[in-house]
């Protein structure tokens, strides 16, 4: 096997070295191929910050535990400046400490469930009866007055589970790539997406209006389910705000799908149905900060070491499970990709400076607040002298897939370059650039400041099936050898950005 890789390196080697303005150097990448696809330690890293930690919700013990181990990695490679850098005042910090549910009437059985984040618990074990709330209006809620109390709330729907007819997981074809490849930005196409379940919910009471009436009536709890989820898979997030002067939030469980409609189906045609429940949640209030990680290998050129080269992912994940696709994964490669060139000894001319950002599921807090602190003017809100130095930023977050190229968020002046840094890494199925935006992630926030940022094209594998925001992103829904690949393409690209004669080029320059 050690021989048949070296004899495609070789290969590629062959090929010319030169674009235009673009050198490739060859005897690095050979040395980052080497170390990050025979000597890897990605799985490693993956597993110390999900299974040995635990979920990362923003501002919980678990993602400071996570941030604090990353942090001390960083430092035990080699790099410098490595902190918890706060990047801004977040708010109440909640950690899920039990959760227990199970129908006791008419028969006995356990349901899959989890709370949404920051809502309250329920003050121990309690049994109680659970009511169809079937009201469009504050004026029809008024004829549930004195029911609730004691009570579990269900909703009405009207949808049903349809087979899907296709795969969970799925890589990019030829064919999609291809069209990825030559999408024009003046002529975009249309974006749909489908939903497996067919859903289609009831009019119902504003769901704000509802909680806090049943708050108020001494309700237990209400119960939701999410139109994608199915076959025992739950999406989880949050159940209210997580500002500070915020009360608890009524208590919101997600239960799956099918135990959802087995409950309405009962509750609706009059056969009596109890739950069995418990939930205790803790919120911190000590410290109010938001935090990112970050590390730096400082460089070496006296002329460049004040520019820097960025790379980067979302630490911070939602509770149900230990979010090892959002965003372990995307954390583990660039992490994975810092060790590589720290294992290899390189000194790059640039500072190569690595951020793992938290805040992220909320609206990209950790990334929006560091752009805003490092690169602009606190007085005149104007881009300041690192705004200038800046290169780029290089970001991952679409789960466990390989890297099959990069979105150039419609940066004509960077399709060239990085073409050529994606040639020795065709064998690995790494060669498509796209203008094509792409959005929902941390390097939105560089390109909101008009700086160069970057997410690489991935193969979805089962993200938006199966594992994102779910009870089920787990470890073993990792491919590892898609995160050894990535690793060792980015750790390449992070190279070539940091050693090469210009910055990056921004949208309005030319390369």
């Amino acid at each position: 096997m050690r021989q048949i890789l070296h004899t495609i390196i070789l290969a590629f080697f062959s090929i010319s070295v030169y674009s235009q303005e673009e050198k490739i150097e060859l005897d690095v990448v050979r040395k980052i191929r080497m170390e990050g696809l025979e000597n890897s330690k990605v799985m490693d890293i993956l597993f110390y910050l999900t299974d040995a930690n635990g979920p990362r919700l923003q501002g919980s013990p678990g993602y400071m535990k996570a941030a604090s181990w990353a942090k001390n990695k960083l430092t035990e490679w080699g790099l410098e400046k490595t902190q918890l850098e706060p990047w801004g005042t977040w708010g109440k910090g909640w950690e899920l400490q039990k959760s227990y549910i199970a129908l006791t009437t008419p028969y006995y059985k356990p349901l899959i469930a989890y709370p949404k984040s920051w809502t309250s618990g329920t003050d121990g074990l309690q049994n109680a009866e659970v009511i169809l709330i079937n009201a469009k209006d504050s004026m029809e809620l008024q004829s549930y007055l004195g029911r609730l109390k004691g009570k579990i709330l269900i909703l009405p729907r009207n949808d049903t589970l349809k087979p899907t007819y296709v795969a969970d997981g799925v890589r990019l074809s030829d064919e999609q790539l291809q069209k990825m490849a030559d999408y024009d930005p003046d002529d975009p196409p249309n974006r749909t997406r489908g939903n497996s379940n067919n859903a289609r919910s009831l009019q119902i009471v504003n769901l704000n209006m509802l909680r806090n009436f049943a708050r108020k009536e001494g309700a237990i709890a209400m119960l939701s389910a999410s139109t994608q989820g199915r076959d025992g898979t739950l999406f989880v997030s949050g159940g209210g705000s997580y500002s500070i002067t915020a009360p608890e939030n009524f208590l919101d469980i997600t239960i799956g799908y099918e135990d959802y409609m087995t409950l309405y189906r009962l509750v609706k045609n009059n056969i009596p149905v109890k739950l069995e429940v418990e939930v205790k949640s803790k919120f911190f209030t000590d410290d109010l900060k938001g935090y990112n990680v970050i590390g730096e290998i400082k460089g070496t050129d006296r002329k460049l070491q004040g520019e820097v080269v960025m790379l980067g992912g979302h630490l911070d994940s939602w509770h149900a499970s230990m979010g090892a696709t959002d965003n372990a994964a995307g954390c583990a490669v660039m992490l994975e990709a810092i060790r590589i060139l720290k294992k290899i000894g390189i000194k790059p001319k640039r500072t190569i400076r690595i951020a793992l950002w938290g805040g992220e599921e909320q609206g990209l807090h950790g990334s929006r607040n560091y752009v805003r602190n490092h690169f602009m003017d606190t007085i005149t809100k104007k881009p300041n002298a690192a705004h200038e130095k800046f290169s780029v930023y290089f970001n991952l977050d679409n789960g466990t897939g390989k890297v099959r190229g990069i979105y150039l968020q419609n940066n004509t002046a960077v399709k060239s370059i990085f073409a050529k840094w994606l040639e020795p890494f065709s064998d690995l199925g790494a060669k498509t650039t796209t203008l094509q935006n792409t959005g929902g992630t941390d390097h939105l926030a560089f390109d909101a400041l008009g700086l160069p940022g970057f997410q690489f094209i991935q193969d979805e594998i089962e993200y938006n099936s199966r594992t994102h925001h779910t009870n089920m992103d787990s470890y073993d829904h990792i491919q590892p050898d898609d995160l050894k690949q990535a690793a060792t393409i980015i750790a390449s690209f992070v190279y070539h950005a940091a050693q090469r004669e210009g910055k990056i080029p921004r949208k309005s320059t030319k390369p």
